[in-house]
Parts: C-alpha cells; sequence; structure tokens
C-alpha cells in the first residue's frame, strides 16, 4: 500500500481527526497547567489571542493538530500495512 491508498481510505482520515483533536486538548492542557499551575483556561485564551492574534492562534493551533495527527495516523497505517 502506497501513500495514496493509505490517504485515500476513510479510516485513516477519522484517525487523523481523533488524534489530532486528542493532541489538541492535551497539549493546551499540558502547557496551561505548566504556565498556570492550575486550570486557567480563560487566562491563557486571552493571552494567546491579545493584539490581535485570534486567527494567527486558530490556525496555528489546526495546523499543528492536523500536521500530529496526520503524521501519526500515517504511521499506524504504514506499519499495519508492512505487518500484513
Amino acid at each position: 500500500m502506497n501513500f495514496k491508498a493509505i490517504v485515500s481510505q476513510r479510516s485513516f482520515w477519522k484517525s487523523v481527526l481523533w488524534l489530532g483533536l486528542s493532541f489538541l486538548v492535551l497539549y493546551n492542557v499540558i502547557t496551561i497547567f505548566f504556565e498556570y499551575g492550575e486550570f486557567a483556561f480563560l487566562t491563557f485564551f486571552k493571552e494567546r489571542t491579545a493584539d490581535g492574534k485570534l486567527v494567527r492562534f486558530i490556525i496555528g493551533q489546526l495546523l499543528a493538530s492536523f500536521l500530529y495527527g496526520f503524521i501519526l495516523a500515517f504511521g499506524q497505517f504504514r506499519g499495519k500495512q508492512k505487518k500484513d
């Protein structure tokens, strides 16, 4: 199975979505706890989006979660292919 065959599977994209969302939530929660010592979501969000940085924050979060999900899902599917 090559790259095209892997990315054309519907289950691959579901894995990308769920792995990306999981990364997004876990990464931000861990970052919040390390920076503030408590779950201070509103403070975190206000600092990250101050001075017109909302679009940059959203794009950065979505891009990071997509890349993480894509890389992990591709590795999983490639590993399954090699195993079979």
